[in-house]
């Protein structure tokens, strides 16, 4: 008798705890979804981050490069001095 009250219950009860296993899986993957997402932007920052720190360091290089030594002087004065030279 307790047996087929059991199954009688489990029969109904279960949809009700798939459709909540189901939402809660469907929340676990959202949020899953969202921390790729973010990490994908925060790599994509750093890139452009780099990639412009990159981009003044050659532009540095290549001006100096050019210059002679006393000009090199002058302008790491005014560079550590902030311009007041």
């Amino acid at each position: 008798m307790g047996l087929m009250m059991l199954k009688a219950l489990w029969t109904k009860v279960w949809p009700y705890l798939a459709a909540i296993g189901a939402a809660f899986a469907a929340v676990l993957a959202i949020r899953q979804s969202g921390k790729a997402a973010g990490r994908q932007e925060t790599r994509q920052e750093i890139n452009k981050a780099e990639s412009k720190a990159r981009k003044e360091a050659q532009d540095v290089e290549a001006k100096t490069a050019a210059m002679d030594d006393d000009s090199i002087d002058a302008a790491m004065a005014r560079w550590v001095r902030g311009g007041k030279r």
